[in-house]
């Protein structure tokens, strides 16, 4: 990228999300409104920003039922979340983000942990994954009760954790469940991963996949801005049929979340194909919405769809063994 060119001149047009400039500069167009930590009187939880890495200056934000701190010993299920933006945008802390989550921590009735990471283009992958692996050894030092945070000691069950995220935050989500099969996090039962709309591709188009040659240069740029150590789409960061490592997935159980009309929609059912080949041996689940395109449970949260996709991720998680 020529980053002596004018900031006018664009690289790569995500409207109506975000445009990426040929300064290397990021205007986020929807979503990326920042919001406090705070007690949400329409879901009644209550939240709080909490360093991870003093190093880095990084937080997260946690979630917490407001009725739980009635019962200081009841342990919830812990659901670690990694927002999405395509490795160069949005935020933990926006506020289609700080929405979701308190919708979700409270039908769910549990706890939760957003992770804000480093992005492109001045800490390109992996610095997102490296910064999310940080996040996760923060939170696991509770799992004895004697972490920094009281919510963690007193609220989280570590036999009943969850990765999940959404596009970009998926794949961190999935390459955390790598990490952890292959690294375990002390103390953590990862009972299932939850991938919404899941950012994975490929150098060749697969069935059901657009080969619209504009568009995969498109997605092939945003790959060269977030990730320019990467050689191609078939690197196992991205597409996972290349990854000799995806048999040691740390858990048994994995929802994948598509639409319909989202262009990443046949990587996530090839995805689900993937691990059932492979011999992983765990339990995979698909959820197609149809009519819907890309993150829509963020941009249009009361909606029919929105509701079913809300409860399908609700119910995978309360779901008892």
């Amino acid at each position: 990228m020529d980053t002596t060119k004018s900031s006018t001149e664009i690289y790569i047009d995500f409207s109506p999300d975000w445009i990426v400039y040929k300064d290397g500069r990021v205007e986020q167009l929807t979503g990326r409104v920042f919001v406090p930590p705070s007690l949400d009187p329409k879901t009644n939880v209550e939240s709080k920003d909490t360093p991870y890495s003093l190093e880095n200056n990084l937080t997260l934000r946690l979630y917490l039922p407001k009725n739980t701190h009635q019962n200081n010993n009841q342990k919830l299920p812990l659901l670690v979340y990694f927002h999405g933006g395509g490795f160069c945008a949005e935020s933990a802390f926006s506020s289609i983000y700080h929405s979701f989550l308190n919708s979700l921590v409270s039908k769910a009735n549990i706890i939760a942990a957003s992770v804000e990471y480093r992005q492109a283009p001045e800490n390109p992958v992996p610095f997102p994954h490296d910064d999310s692996w940080t996040a996760l050894k923060w939170v696991a030092s509770h799992s004895n009760g004697k972490g920094p945070d009281d919510w963690l000691n007193s609220h989280a069950d570590f036999q009943r954790v969850f990765f999940s995220g959404d596009s970009a935050g998926a794949n961190i989500a999935h390459h955390m469940g790598l990490r952890h099969g292959l690294d375990k996090l002390d103390g953590v039962d990862l009972n299932g991963i939850v991938l919404c709309h899941p950012y994975y591709w490929g150098e060749k188009p697969i069935a059901g996949e657009t080969d619209d040659v504009n568009l995969r240069e498109k997605i092939d740029k945003l790959r060269r801005f977030t990730c320019p150590a990467t050689k191609g789409f078939d690197d196992p960061l991205f597409n996972p049929a290349f990854d000799p490592n995806l048999g040691c997935l740390g858990s048994k159980r994995v929802l994948i979340f598509v639409a319909e009309l989202d262009f990443l929609r046949a990587r996530g059912w090839y995805f689900a194909e993937i691990l059932k080949k492979i011999g992983w041996g765990g339990d995979v689940e698909v959820m197609e919405t149809k009519g819907e395109g890309h993150c829509f449970f963020l941009t249009n949260p009361t909606s029919e769809n929105s509701v079913a996709f809300l409860k399908k991720f609700v119910d995978f998680m309360n779901q008892q063994d």
